[in-house]
């Protein structure tokens, strides 16, 4: 079993950067050190299901640099599952750090070419998988379905402290999808993709298979994605670095740093009003 701190912290960020707008940091990086933050929380309900069905292995999907399979690998190791990764493209020897976890903790890889991984919900794909792995649970890429939500959704009831906006890294659109749902209506939801994507229609989707419609006042900020998923820049570098040297705290580059790169920049342009409370969530 995991052993999970919950509810994760809560902490007072202080930069006289800020002006005077109040940031708090929910450490959900410090749920759990290999299942951390929103990764957690996707997973779950997706656990539970696959408890009550009586499934013994989990596949799901992710890029070479994915922290949800990371993630799924972790739990399965712990729950007492077998896990597979379906990575995107070819594999690359010998294999990067977060493959090279995945598969220390027992994850089995295999690998769809880029034309093939586009259509991985397809019947196809999911038939072809079926014949060569059997049957197992499936987990959408990233986590984000309908159970991921009803795990996010949990997080804004965890801050005790008044809040007004809640801004977040977006990837696959859950997470933001599901925080939104939790939010009380005076409350604001802010999503920054770390992808060149358009994410408006997929968070929009995950909520109505959710919940039947959109939910929550929330939107997307673009612009701060660096160049891609799981790119970066030397502007984006020395930004993690400073932040480190401030704060005592090393930002994930490929999702939270360019999430709280948004928001010293929103706040430097003035969007947010004074006496504003904004709770970044580290996950």
């Amino acid at each position: 079993m995991i052993e999970l701190r919950l509810p994760s912290p809560v902490a007072e960020l202080h930069d006289e950067r800020l002006g005077g707008v109040r940031v708090l940091l929910k450490r959900d990086d410090l749920i759990h050190p290999e299942v951390p933050g929103n990764k957690w929380r996707k997973l779950k309900y997706n656990v539970a299901a696959a408890r009550d069905l009586g499934a013994r292995t989990l596949l799901t999907f992710g890029g070479a640099y994915s922290n949800h399979l990371r993630a799924t690998a972790a739990v399965g190791h712990h729950g007492g599952f077998a896990t597979i990764g379906v990575v995107r493209g070819e594999e690359h020897l010998p294999l990067n750090p977060s493959l090279a976890y995945a598969v220390e903790r027992g994850m089995r890889l295999t690998y769809l070419d880029r034309t093939s991984y586009r259509a991985k919900t397809s019947d196809e794909v999911i038939d072809r998988l079926r014949r060569e792995f059997g049957d197992f649970y499936l987990i959408p890429e990233g986590g984000s379905n309908t159970p991921a939500l009803l795990g996010c959704a949990e997080l804004p009831a965890e801050i005790a402290e008044p809040f007004d906006v809640l801004v977040c890294a977006v990837g696959t659109g859950g997470t933001l999808a599901g925080v939104a749902a939790g939010l009380e209506p005076r409350q604001v939801a802010i999503g920054v993709p770390v992808l060149k994507a358009s994410l408006e229609a997929d968070v929009a989707g995950l909520q109505r298979a959710a919940y039947g419609q959109r939910v929550g006042t929330w939107r997307l900020e673009g612009g701060y994605h660096f160049g891609g998923y799981a790119k970066r820049t030397p502007e984006l570098d020395g930004f993690v670095d400073d932040f480190e040297a401030r704060h005592g705290l090393r930002l994930d580059w490929v999702y939270e740093a360019k999430m709280m790169y948004a928001l010293f920049d929103q706040v430097r342009r003035g969007a947010f009003a004074a006496g504003t409370t904004v709770v970044a969530l580290i996950s």
